[in-house]
C-alpha cells in the first residue's frame, strides 16, 4: 500500500520510492531493497505498475516505475481496507 501510495504521486526509481516513504513517515518507516525489490517485482507482474528504463546519468540507467490504473483501483482498496482495519484497532485500545 506504500508503495502504491508513493507512486500515486508520480513515477520513481526504486530508491526514491524507499527515501519517499521515510521521508513521509518522519523516519519511522524504512523500506529495505530486499523488501521492496520483490514487492515491486510482484507488482509488475500483476500489472499494478509499469517500468521503464531511463538515462539517469553519463553511462548509467535507472528503472523508474509508474503507477497503471489497476494499481489506482488496488490502493484505494488497500487504503479502504486499512482504514477498516485501523478503525477497529482504535476502538479496541481506547479506553470505555
Amino acid at each position: 500500500m506504500l508503495v502504491l501510495k508513493v507512486l500515486s504521486q508520480g513515477p520513481l526509481h526504486g530508491y526514491a520510492i524507499a527515501k519517499r516513504i521515510k521521508e513521509m513517515s518522519d523516519d519511522v518507516l524504512q523500506v529495505e531493497e530486499g523488501s521492496l525489490y520483490p514487492a515491486l517485482q510482484r507488482m509488475l507482474l500483476k500489472g499494478l505498475v509499469t517500468a521503464e528504463w531511463v538515462q539517469a546519468a553519463a553511462k548509467r540507467r535507472t528503472r523508474v516505475y509508474r503507477l497503471t490504473p489497476a494499481g489506482r483501483k488496488q490502493l484505494a482498496a488497500e487504503v479502504t481496507e486499512f482504514s477498516r482495519v485501523f478503525d477497529a484497532i482504535a476502538r479496541v485500545v481506547q479506553p470505555a
